[in-house]
């Protein structure tokens, strides 16, 4: 595997070079360069074919081609075939010497995209001999390396090097699922030739790629448990009960499910480094608040880290209300505290005088310093970075650490992005709560939506409006905050009409929002800033300009901003969709308000990068594999990764020698992985 490239014939040093820009330095990169896309090139008959469909056609020349050419060197040849009894006009641009090797009556086959009338191919390059006859692979490409010099470097690298691809995976898992052996996968992902090897070679490659990723998930959990004993705490579970049995309502079997898996966490030798997930007003606040509780009485601290001031606010009054009649001592520290008062509550911390603190990021800077911190929550996890959350978990002796998040992740990407954490899901809406009513109008139909609107303003509720953009774009014609802001002013004359988006300072954000909460702003236009978390019961209407510009999730996001206090709501949204996608988003909307349905079909919208935002995700970078279309091989090799770190014979039999290597290639023994 570290044969250098410059091995291969006819690599010399400025080839090196540029294979390097493609993160190609050795024999084995080449090899394991697969095309990231096929082009089908399979001969289809013309009545077959959809709308703007790429398709490979062939037929006879039945003209003599037309060459013209144009300002700036581009040339455009047109020539008319006879395809299945259909004349068929198949341009060539920018490949002028075809002219010379197309002749009438000629059979050709070509390759490009049918417009509307289903008769001009756009686009269309002339298919060889060779070609034609399947899928043709499309390689990833930088620089000016060309995709016929990388194809014959990669059939070099075979012919000079056929032994370079070891077998990694242990016998015993390639006759368990009847796997193609893994040099002749490799060869048959960048040389398809019969459907039936590709298929096979591309099921093992997608085992392996998945197997190894939940390997790398397992290994680090096992090394971290086996390196992090975590505190054993001593839970009051009978005053925890207590607690329980006394709040102002009952709760759901979901929040005592995952309450019960969180309290068995804390009493472990291990540290708890668990994800709660739920709903928008599903009731992760009060898990939050038990699982406080219970570590207060075992002696220990608590923080809770908030992404903006006011929500830690929200937070303290609610938490205030809810520990009222407990000997539980709450503080409050955020970037605005004023010295005296930060000083005091600094002094508390560190003298145990205080038991939970809630708080903006301002937790984690250096003189905060707990007495004794045995729990760590973070809300709205994915708003913080790693190392703030990493920091936070670092101030304590190995505290117990519990992720929350209001965005329902799907099964699918909960099982990739979160495999080295345990998962809890409230998945159970509390009895009585009204279900937002969810519409979607035309554009046209704004004169009616802002009736509905002051509708209910004199009613006294108050609402959101939704924009995607800031200011005026060029290049996206949707309503921007700006200017809406403007607009609602001149039209809503009897109320306040408040502004708010990204490019405004925090403490901006914070009075506009206070402003909102507290009826002092009736309608608050806004980008998708007010996404996470503020409650404001009095709003009961939500209207999303532009609603199809936003995936589901994010479309369902919003929509909880609304229907939290006893009135009913509405989510209004404002879309004219040109896209099937985007007509089918709006439907899907309409139909359904569970969170966790709605996740999911957004992956099969959008894709998992989409989903999450690649860079935070934690997700995998797959050359085979797609999480999203292979979730079953994702969850037998989930399964397999769980068994074989917990064997013996994992760790020490040479039957696993070649992926214990593989790994240790990757990187997964290192310990480097951020939480």
């Amino acid at each position: 595997m570290t044969r250098g490239i410059q091995e291969l014939s006819g690599i010399g040093a400025k080839a090196a070079e540029r294979l390097s820009a493609l993160g190609i330095t050795t024999v084995y990169d080449l090899q394991s360069y697969f095309p990231f896309r096929y082009e089908d090139h399979s001969i289809r008959r013309i009545q077959e074919v959809d709308h703007e469909e790429k398709v490979t056609l062939s037929g006879t020349v039945h003209s003599e081609p037309e060459l013209r050419f144009f300002r700036k060197q581009s040339s455009r040849l047109t020539v008319r075939v006879l395809v299945d009894g259909l004349l068929v006009q198949a341009i060539f641009f920018n490949q002028p010497y075809l002219k010379k090797q197309i002749e009438l009556g000629q059979v050709i086959s070509f390759h490009g995209k049918l417009d509307k009338n289903r008769l001009a191919v756009n686009g269309a390059k002339l298919i060889g001999k060779t070609e034609g006859q399947g899928l043709d692979p499309v390689y990833s490409l930088r620089g000016d390396i060309k995709m016929f010099m990388l194809r014959k470097w990669i059939k070099q690298s075979f012919d000079e090097f056929p032994d370079d691809i070891e077998e990694i995976l242990p016998y015993q898992l390639m006759q368990t699922y009847k796997l193609m052996d893994r040099r002749e996968a490799f060869y048959r992902l960048h040389f398809p030739e019969k459907e039936k090897a590709f298929l096979q070679a591309k099921r093992r490659m997608i085992y392996e790629e998945l197997l190894l990723f939940q390997l790398k998930m397992q290994v680090f959990r096992k090394k971290q448990r086996e390196s992090t004993h975590g505190v054993t705490k001593t839970l009051h579970k009978d005053e925890v009960q207590a607690f329980i049995a006394s709040l102002p309502f009952p709760l759901t079997q979901a929040q005592d499910r995952v309450i019960n898996e969180i309290l068995e966490d804390l009493e472990g030798k291990h540290r708890m480094s668990r994800l709660l997930q739920g709903d928008v007003g599903s009731g992760k606040t009060v898990v939050a608040a038990v699982a406080l509780y219970a570590s207060v009485l075992a002696g220990y601290q608590g923080a809770l880290m908030v992404p903006t001031e006011i929500l830690a606010e929200q937070h303290v009054e609610s938490l205030t209300e809810l520990f009222a009649n407990t000997p539980v001592r709450i503080g409050f520290l955020s970037g605005s505290s004023k010295t005296k008062e930060r000083r005091e509550t600094l002094a508390k911390l560190e003298a145990h005088e205080i038991d939970v603190l809630i708080g903006t990021h301002a937790l984690i800077q250096e003189p905060v310093i707990f007495a004794n911190l045995g729990l760590v929550i973070t809300d709205e996890q994915h708003r913080f970075g790693v190392g703030q959350r990493r920091v936070l978990k670092e101030k304590g002796l190995e505290p117990d650490v519990l992720f929350m998040t209001a965005t329902p992740i799907p099964r699918t990407l909960a099982i990739s992005a979160f495999g080295d954490m345990d998962v809890s899901t409230i998945d159970e809406m509390p009895k009585g709560r009204k279900v937002v009513e969810t519409h979607w109008a035309k554009q046209d139909m704004l004169p009616r939506v802002l009736t509905f609107i002051e509708k209910h303003l004199k009613k006294g509720n108050q609402a959101y409006v939704i924009t995607p953009l800031i200011e005026e774009s060029e290049k996206l014609d949707v309503q921007n905050a700006i200017e809406l802001h403007q607009q609602l002013q001149m039209v809503l004359t009897d109320w306040n009409v408040g502004l708010m988006h990204g490019r405004l300072h925090a403490t901006e954000k914070d009075e506009v929002m206070k402003q909102f909460a507290q009826n002092e702003v009736q309608v608050l236009v806004s980008t998708t800033v007010v996404e996470v978390g503020v409650n404001v019961p009095n709003a009961t209407v939500m209207v999303i300009y532009d609603a199809d510009r936003f995936g589901l999730a994010q479309l369902h996001q919003l929509r909880g901003r609304v229907g939290r206090g006893s009135d009913q709501a509405y989510c209004i949204l404002l879309a004219d969709p040109k896209s099937e996608n985007g007509k089918e988003r709006m439907q899907i909307m309409t139909e359904t308000s569970n969170g966790f349905e709605l996740s999911e079909r957004d992956l099969e919208l959008r894709g998992p990068g989409d989903f999450f935002g690649v860079k935070q995700s934690g997700l995998p970078e797959l050359k085979v594999a797609d999480i999203v279309e292979d979730y079953r091989i994702l969850e037998i090799a989930r399964d397999d990764a769980t068994k074989l770190v917990k064997s013996t014979a994992f760790w020490e039999t040479d039957d696993y020698r070649g992926i214990r290597e593989e790994l240790a290639r990757q990187g997964a023994f290192l310990q480097d992985r951020l939480d």
